[in-house]
C-alpha cells in the first residue's frame, strides 16, 4: 500500500560561527547575504529531491 506525504514541513536553524578567517574573509560577502545563499541551496536540494520522488 503506497503512502502519500500531503505536507511535508522543514525547520532550520541557522547560527552565527565565527571562523578563524580562513575561507570567509576573503569573500566579501555580507553575513546575510550568506545566509540568503545557504538558504537558497537548501530550498533548491529539497525541492529536487521532491521532483525525484514524483518521477515513476
Amino acid at each position: 500500500m503506497p503512502i502519500i506525504v500531503d505536507e511535508v514541513v522543514i525547520s532550520v536553524e541557522v547560527g552565527n560561527v565565527e571562523t578563524g578567517g580562513s575561507s570567509a574573509a576573503g569573500s566579501g560577502a555580507a553575513p546575510a547575504d550568506e545566509k540568503q545563499a545557504l538558504v537558497e541551496e537548501c530550498v533548491a536540494r529539497v525541492l529536487e529531491i521532491l521532483r525525484e520522488r514524483e518521477e515513476p
